[in-house]
């Protein structure tokens, strides 16, 4: 019989665990010889309570039944916003911090069309930033001491993307990206993160699901997993994972052969279409790992001769497209050639979007500028709608860069990055929706990232940035 795993002198702080699988958490490590932190504001499932004044009760329930049984466990009431103070708890009581479990969350389900700012923004705030503040304030710990365990919590929304749950999906999947970059940079340090996204009864799944349902998905049949990805003797760093009513299993990045064609003038989008169909046969799938992966192809695409597709005539005309960041580099190349095809082109974007649509103009095309940051959302789909009358194509490419590790990064360097890629693009997104609805057409493409995908040293902003950019728009209705 294998032997039982314990957790004897290890401090574990967990979010959100005064309820659901956050407190089957902080009972089964304070019963293997664990110090628990058990954290809790005590608010409602969506956040909305009276005055916004939390409850002391859940985390000093599940802090009783810890003492109870004969385990440690102190209580803390601190919104995870203010992740410092949550992790100041763990080392004025215990000394030091071995574990931290990121599972705090609520749920704000609407669709797009109906969502308000404060429903995308608080989602943001309680699942993005409330994992990033405690992580932030455990790293120099985990660094000093050479060793430390992080689990942040996703979802099968964020990985799949889930009806009216957009906000919710985006911030789930924001989680993988961020997840991943820390990883490489704790490793170096023995510090390990990882990803799950549960499947488990909760207050938030109360409300949808039926008792037999809940039964069945109760929060014990996924901790076990946790419990292994935390121990000590696990080396598992970077990875995603799935658990569910006694399933688990790990989640992938799968990657067809697509089509690889040399860059020059020879690729146009009457070849790619042409070769549509390659671009998205899985038959002989390929496994990334990281950019490297992805760079690799780049060497073998230079070998290649010219291409020669056969001219299909691509058109886009009477079509009105919006491109974000469209003033330079990839945003500039996407508006050029919209404009080619045909499309009425809003060229949006901070500085030099009136040179790009002056290109526009002199090849012929048809084009306005709109210099105005993508955090104004509403005020840049509406220039395009007064100006055309419709919207049919939205391109979210604006975006920056504030690269800097993750112990070093600023509040400023954080929020500035996720409030034009993650808040940009929902705000865009948004003001677009109605028209497209109205016109019953309409297509967002959201630009993301190798980094997104992988992670990379240094852009933890970034990367948990555009991870939400991966998700499809099933969340979007």
């Amino acid at each position: 019989m294998a032997n039982r795993l314990t957790y004897d002198d290890q401090v574990v702080v967990i979010t959100g665990a005064g309820n659901g699988l956050g407190r089957e958490y902080a009972k089964f490590f304070a019963s293997r010889g664990a110090k628990v932190v058990v954290n809790d504001l005590g608010s409602s499932f969506n956040g909305k309570d009276k005055e916004g004044k939390g409850d002391s009760r859940p985390a000093d329930r599940v802090v009783k039944e810890i003492t109870d049984a004969g385990g440690i466990a102190v209580p803390n009431y601190d919104a995870v916003q203010n992740g410092e103070k949550i992790i100041k708890t763990a080392i004025d009581n215990f000394g030091k911090i071995d574990v931290l479990i990121n599972n705090a969350g609520i749920l704000r389900d609407v669709t797009l069309r109906n969502m308000t700012d404060a429903d995308w923004d608080i989602i943001m705030d309680v699942h993005v930033h409330g994992a990033m503040k405690p992580t932030r304030a455990a790293w120099p710990f985990f660094k000093k001491q050479r060793h430390g365990k992080v689990i942040n919590t996703s979802s099968s929304s964020g990985l799949f993307g889930n009806f009216g749950q957009s906000n919710y999906a985006a911030a789930k999947m924001a989680l993988v990206g961020f997840t991943e970059t820390l990883a490489k940079e704790g490793a170096k340090y023995n510090i390990h993160c990882n990803v799950l996204a549960p499947g488990a009864a909760s207050r938030l799944t109360q409300t949808v699901w039926a008792p037999e349902m809940m039964e069945v998905m109760k929060p014990d049949w996924v901790v076990p997993l946790v419990g292994v990805l935390v121990h000590p003797s696990c080396n598992e760093n970077g990875s995603l994972f799935e658990a569910a009513a006694g399933h688990f299993s790990k989640i992938r990045w799968e990657r067809s052969k697509g089509f690889l064609a040399r860059p020059d003038e020879s690729l146009t989008v009457d070849l790619v279409l042409q070769n549509h169909s390659k671009i998205v046969d899985f038959s002989q799938p390929e496994y990334p790992k990281s950019t490297a992966d992805s760079m690799a192809l780049l060497e073998k695409a230079m070998a290649l001769p010219p291409s020669h597709a056969a001219s299909t005539q691509t058109s886009l005309t009477g079509r009105v497209a919006l491109v974000t960041g469209g003033g330079v580099g990839l945003g500039r190349a996407y508006a050029l050639l919209l404009a080619k095809l045909g499309a009425k082109v809003v060229v949006n974007d901070v500085k030099h979007a009136e040179k790009v649509v002056e290109e526009i103009r002199r090849a012929g095309g048809e084009a306005i500028a709109v210099v105005m940051s993508v955090e104004t959302g509403g005020a840049v789909v509406q220039a395009a709608v007064k100006q055309y009358n419709r919207i049919d194509i939205v391109v979210n490419n604006a975006g920056i860069l504030g690269d800097k590790a993750f112990q070093n990064m600023t509040e400023e360097q954080w929020h500035s990055v996720m409030n034009v890629h993650l808040r940009g693009t929902y705000l865009i997104s948004k003001a677009a929706w109605p028209h497209m609805m109205k016109q019953r057409y309409g297509r967002i493409v959201n630009i993301t990232s190798t980094s997104g995908i992988y992670g990379n040293f240094g852009q933890a902003n970034y990367a948990a940035a555009v991870s939400l950019h991966i998700l499809n728009n099933r969340s979007c209705n």
